[in-house]
């Protein structure tokens, strides 16, 4: 059975984001242990709150580093909501900018929109071929 590893570095809706993966069939566990984080079929990096304070408690607990690790490795990993913001080169929130991973080229900025933004579930196909 395929595994799957949601980091945990006290952020993010981890026990929604474990029942989801293990509904599609993966053995899912939580963790914030590196090796078992490292040696997961898949890692999950969740996250709910404010980007600076997201990027700070990964680095905390040395998360920046697992996902660095596995991606030189070419293993996959899912950032999902400011999970995948801290994987920018930074993000800017209340006029201050803060570092990000740098694994993504670009900013995250506030859409100067007047539109609701869409929350909610919707189809997600992957591309033919894609990983």
């Amino acid at each position: 059975m395929t595994s799957a590893v949601v980091f945990d570095y006290g952020f993010g809706n981890v026990r929604s984001m474990m029942r989801a993966l293990a509904h599609c069939g993966l053995d899912v566990a939580l963790t914030s242990d590196h090796r078992q984080a490292f040696e997961a079929d898949g890692l999950v990096v969740p996250g709910v709150g404010a980007f600076a304070t997201c990027i700070s408690g990964l680095r905390d607990v040395g998360g920046d580093r697992v996902i660095l690790e596995r991606l030189r490795d070419g293993r996959p990993v899912l950032g999902v909501c400011v999970g995948e913001q801290i994987l920018f080169s930074r993000g800017c929130e209340n006029g201050a900018a803060t570092e990000g991973m740098g694994l993504i080229g670009g900013s995250v900025d506030l859409v100067d929109a007047d539109v609701v933004p869409h929350m909610g579930w919707d189809t997600v196909d992957a591309a033919e071929g894609s990983t």
